[in-house]
């Protein structure tokens, strides 16, 4: 992976870990669905402004729709199904299943993509997926009717963030592409079309005094909505244009350990030895996913007389 390209994947990973603390901070006051709604809001409000400002021509060359559609599958459902599975699973269990990403996106590549499997890629989701629980150290979860619809909303979640990267690719890639910064915008602008009504519809079922929001709650949904939506998702869109679906869906395994660095550095949260054995396990499996195919071998003269022979 080039170097620019490894610097947004760590970059993103940043943001996106960082939603986690933004979410402990705002869910609790306002809720998980008006949370949501609010972030996309945000982040469709930040990269409107951020298209003006730069002066991006609002051309979308007929893939509009697409990127609406990519909004649906990208952000609308996952946000709106982890704010459900929020509610009766732990964290923990929801980050271990998110990183269920890239897993889900070599599934559906060799199913319906037509992309080549390797033994060294499922080696890395295996060892990734072994890093994360390591990392994360869940307790038990009593297994009940609640439980299982919330990990069944998690693998929804996932299976639609392993989907949307190959859609990008064959809507927008495979079409001439479309500056990363109108792509993002599209598909938050989706998203908040599906996700802004729920969250009134839990507003107005559970109506929130004013007085509870209070400034870091604020800045949490700001930080949420223009910082880990906005910037993250031109971040994203620019890189699967650069690197392609299943790396850019690798930084799902860095996710979780950039919420632990910021728990640590801003909550005070504790750091074991847990902590460095899963970091080694996700590196390793980063390095499995990443590293390039082994050129094929030069045939031997031999072998290419034969070869030649009609």
């Amino acid at each position: 992976m080039p170097l620019p390209s490894l610097i947004r994947l760590l970059l993103l990973a940043a943001l996106w870990g960082g939603s986690y603390l933004s979410m402990r901070i705002a869910v609790p006051v306002l809720g998980a669905l008006p949370t949501a709604g609010g972030r996309v809001l945000l982040g469709a409000l930040g990269l409107g402004l951020l298209v003006l400002l730069q002066r991006v021509p609002l051309r979308f060359d007929g893939k509009g729709r697409a990127a609406l559609a990519l909004g649906v599958v990208n952000s609308g459902i996952p946000f709106a199904m982890y704010a459900l599975a929020a509610q009766v699973l732990p964290a923990g269990y929801s980050a271990i299943l998110n990183a269920l990403t890239p897993l889900m996106g070599v599934l559906l590549g060799t199913l319906f993509f037509s992309e080549r499997i390797t033994v060294h890629k499922l080696a890395g989701v295996c060892v990734g997926l072994a890093g994360v629980a390591v990392l994360v150290r869940t307790g038990p979860l009593p297994v009940d009717a609640a439980a299982l619809w919330g990990v069944a909303a998690c693998l929804v979640a996932t299976l639609c963030y392993g989907l949307a990267g190959y859609l990008t690719q064959r809507w927008i890639g495979q079409r001439g592409g479309l500056d990363s910064r109108l792509v993002a915008l599209g598909s938050q602008c989706a998203a908040v079309l599906l996700l802004v009504p729920l969250a009134a519809g839990s507003l107005w079922l559970h109506p929130l005094p004013l007085a509870s929001v209070t400034p870091t709650v604020a800045v949490a949904l700001l930080a949420l909505g223009l910082l880990c939506t906005a910037w993250a998702y031109v971040l994203y869109f620019r890189l699967i244009a650069d690197v392609g679906a299943l790396k850019a869906l690798t930084v799902t395994f860095l996710i979780p350990l950039f919420g632990v660095l910021w728990g640590w550095l801003l909550l005070g949260e504790s750091v074991g030895w847990a902590h460095a054995a899963g970091g080694a396990l996700i590196a390793l499996a980063l390095w499995l996913v990443l590293r390039p195919a082994p050129k094929p071998a030069p045939a031997g003269p031999a072998v290419a007389a034969q070869a030649a022979k009609p």
